[in-house]
């Protein structure tokens, strides 16, 4: 098979599953990056708590 073939084969698959898949819920704008940068603050909190050894590498 001609490989240009291919792609315009594989490109009218994906164009007609994103016509039948069901629309993602739409997020907040910035959410993700909020959550993201709350879970690095919380990790490092744990990871830095007093009276706990820092293991050596």
């Amino acid at each position: 098979m001609h490989p240009d073939i291919h792609l315009a084969l594989h490109h009218a698959r994906a164009a007609e599953l994103r016509a039948e898949a069901d629309p993602r819920p739409a997020l907040r704008p910035g959410l993700r990056t909020r959550v993201g940068w709350t879970l690095i603050e919380v990790g490092l909190k744990l990871a830095t708590r007093p009276g706990h050894p820092v293991p050596a590498h």
